[in-house]
């Protein structure tokens, strides 16, 4: 008997440390307790990883949390925000797998279904991928177009050469009162002022910007979601930070080969300034959480004007601190209400 239940553990082990992907829809329900009413959240959860990721060597020194214990707690105090917010559909940034989703679903309740499609960033090994209580009505898919950059009319400072796609990102279709929806999530390449990544970022903007133009050429309304890892220059965060890139521009439909084609607008327009920020990095390393500079608003919800006049509310979720040490994530949640 001890022989067996070692082998059991053994084969347990070795299909964990295996992650999984959940990207097909295989059944289409709406669980949501009303049916009119749409609660959408987007979260960079910051490295929500259990399973261990050699290659980023997580949970480890390579990540926030240095073992198994700290990842655990990280994940109950994910889940807790979750529960807070109550969400209808939540996207979620800097998952490792469906795993990790499964959990976070056994800590909260049946209503939601996991989906998330893996990536090609093996340097991390993070994805996006959400929890709903409304399932899509298409199998989650990627696109594997390239972007040469700098793009024309760059003014990010880089002056080599390159070609990029979007490693992280996933795209899905919902429809809601038959109105169809192109759901677009992806965490752009992170620092937003640094030169190349700049220009890698409006190579990546400018692959989902050809998505975007696609769907609306054909009268789908879109929601383009995620951690865009840069500023928004016209919808101002709460330290006015602006943007060497042009990467929200493109997404908008204001920059690019498609600009003019199209236009999405950012939801933070609907919030105050003092309240625009989902994002603390502690930039003088002095862990110094008073001081208001080091928040930003680099996690953005932009919408076609379809979805727009259906919004009946946006916040940001500010109920955590944030501090060198903090078992909650290093972003907070950006949350928006609709009616359909």
């Amino acid at each position: 008997m001890f022989k067996w239940l070692l082998l059991l553990s053994f084969f347990a082990n070795i299909a964990l440390a295996s992650d999984t992907e959940c990207p097909a829809v295989t059944t289409i329900g709406d669980r949501r307790s009303d049916k009119n009413k749409l609660r959408l959240v987007q979260y960079n959860v910051e490295w929500l990883f259990i399973d261990y990721c050699s290659s980023a060597n997580c949970p480890g020194s390579g990540c926030t949390w240095n073992n198994q214990t700290a990842a655990n707690t990280h994940m109950t105090y994910v889940s807790n925000v979750i529960k807070d917010l109550n969400p209808d559909i939540i996207n979620l940034c800097e998952v490792e797998g469906c795993d990790e989703l499964n959990i976070l679903k056994s800590q909260l309740d049946n209503s939601y279904n996991p989906y998330l499609l893996k990536g090609t960033d093996t340097s991390t090994g993070q994805n996006v991928g959400m929890l709903t209580r409304v399932d899509p009505i298409k199998t989650l898919y990627r696109t594997d177009a390239k972007y040469n950059y700098p793009i024309p009319g760059s003014k990010c400072g880089y002056t080599d050469t390159g070609s990029t796609g979007v490693s992280k990102h996933y795209i899905t279709e919902f429809n809601f009162n038959n109105m169809d929806i192109a759901f677009i999530s992806a965490h752009l390449i992170a620092i937003p002022t640094e030169a190349s990544r700049c220009a890698q970022r409006e190579g990546q903007a400018s692959v989902l910007q050809s998505v975007i133009a696609d769907y609306i050429s054909r009268d789908y309304e879109v929601i383009m979601l995620g951690d865009f890892n840069d500023f928004d220059g016209t919808v101002l965060d709460v330290n006015s930070n602006k943007p060497t890139s042009q990467v929200l521009n493109i997404l908008k439909g204001n920059f690019g080969p498609y600009a003019g084609k199209y236009e999405l607008v950012s939801v933070a327009e609907n919030v105050q300034q003092s309240q625009r920020y989902s994002d603390w990095y502690d930039s003088d390393n002095n862990c110094n959480t008073q001081s208001s500079k080091d928040y930003s608003m680099i996690d953005h919800v932009l919408v076609t004007s379809g979805i727009q006049k259906n919004i009946a509310d946006v916040s940001f979720y500010h109920n955590y601190p944030e501090f060198c040490g903090s078992y909650n994530s290093d972003h907070y949640p950006v949350i928006v209400d609709l009616y359909f």
